[in-house]
């Protein structure tokens, strides 16, 4: 018999597309249930574009943000859904608190700040069993005890053609020569950020080389791209003109995205793009581009990984020292990986 199941989702663009892979498989199980994601707003597209989500409805909620009574609200509407479970993907108290208010029978979902009166279903994570998020999340599809298939499926994002065709238009974007994107924010801070002269470099070989080269980010990676592309002339910036769902789509555009390990990288990597992806205060233990398109770069410095929002030492050599020659070469290997390196 179909049942109606809620997805709490993450607040960050790389988690909710890691996520798709246990979306993938509770469809598999139960191809005829109904899943829904409750999410962020700027979270909400990316679950537009996955073929696994019946419906998305986005939580009126800043990060970090209680809201008592607006939390009650939303709840009192997604009582009406008669959800038989509830999956919580975030740790936080605040994520459970709604499908808990909701009364969803079965609420599933780690232990962490104390949710002990929130969950009913409630795991203990094993990190060493358990390294990457996306094996994470998706072992909250299993039972307890059970173990993961040999093989997730990788991450997917439909891509909106008629979108597509109207941010080129609106844009002045033209599909040919060849696009190379760069993608040289990272949210979480500076830390996970290459160089911007590293980036401009990259920039010039390519234009030199009569390839197109965009530049996507958020808002707040407005100047960063206008850095970058005035080091850069003839690179496009891109930073803060299109919404989430539009960069997906133009994304796909790229043959290559050099891309700093943040959300973008996995939209990228789930785009169905070649990725260069450099990692250095973080690892790829716990965050890979899922894609077996995607290249990873890291130096392995004795002080990384940190998983610091600043460098700690004050030097970021993790990412400084990681030079452009080293990135276009792997780029010039992805486009034709018959070459010697």
């Amino acid at each position: 018999m179909a049942s109606r199941t809620l997805i709490v989702a993450p607040a960050w663009i790389g988690d909710a597309v890691i996520s798709q892979p246990m979306l993938s498989l509770l469809r598999s199980r139960s191809p005829m249930d109904t899943i829904e994601v409750l999410a962020p707003p700027w979270v909400a597209p990316l679950y537009r574009r996955m073929s696994e989500v019946d419906g998305v409805f986005e939580s009126p909620f800043a990060h970090g943000q209680l809201a008592l009574q607006r939390r009650r609200a939303v709840a009192s509407a997604l009582r009406t859904r008669a959800y038989e479970r509830a999956f919580v993907l975030p740790n936080s108290l605040k994520s459970a608190l709604i499908p808990w208010m909701a009364g969803i029978p079965e609420r599933i979902g780690y232990l962490g700040e104390h949710r002990y009166g929130l969950l009913n279903d409630r795991r203990r994570l094993d990190e060493a069993r358990l390294p990457r998020l996306v094996d994470r999340f998706a072992a909250l599809a299993l039972e307890v005890g059970e173990m993961l298939p040999p093989q997730l499926l990788q991450p997917h994002l439909d891509v909106d053609l008629s979108n597509q065709a109207i941010q080129q238009a609106k844009l002045g974007l033209k599909r040919q020569p060849a696009i190379v994107a760069l993608c040289p924010g990272a949210e979480y801070g500076p830390a996970k950020r290459w160089p911007v002269r590293h980036f401009a470099d990259v920039a010039r070989t390519y234009l030199d080389r009569g390839r197109q080269v965009w530049i996507f980010g958020s808002g707040n990676d407005a100047a960063i791209g206008a850095e970058i592309a005035a080091i850069a002339p003839g690179a496009v910036n891109l930073c803060g003109k299109t919404g989430v769902a539009d960069a997906i789509d133009l994304i796909a555009l790229s043959r290559t995205v050099v891309t700093n390990d943040s959300g973008l990288m996995h939209v990228a990597a789930a785009a169905g793009c070649d990725v260069i992806a450099l990692f250095g205060s973080t690892t790829t233990d716990y965050t890979p581009p899922l894609s077996s398109r995607a290249n990873t770069i890291s130096l392995h410095l004795e002080c990384s990984p940190c998983f610091q929002r600043t460098c700690p030492l004050g030097h970021t050599n993790c990412l400084v020292q990681l030079k452009p020659e080293r990135v276009t070469a792997r780029m010039d290997f992805a486009d034709n990986p018959s070459a010697v390196r």
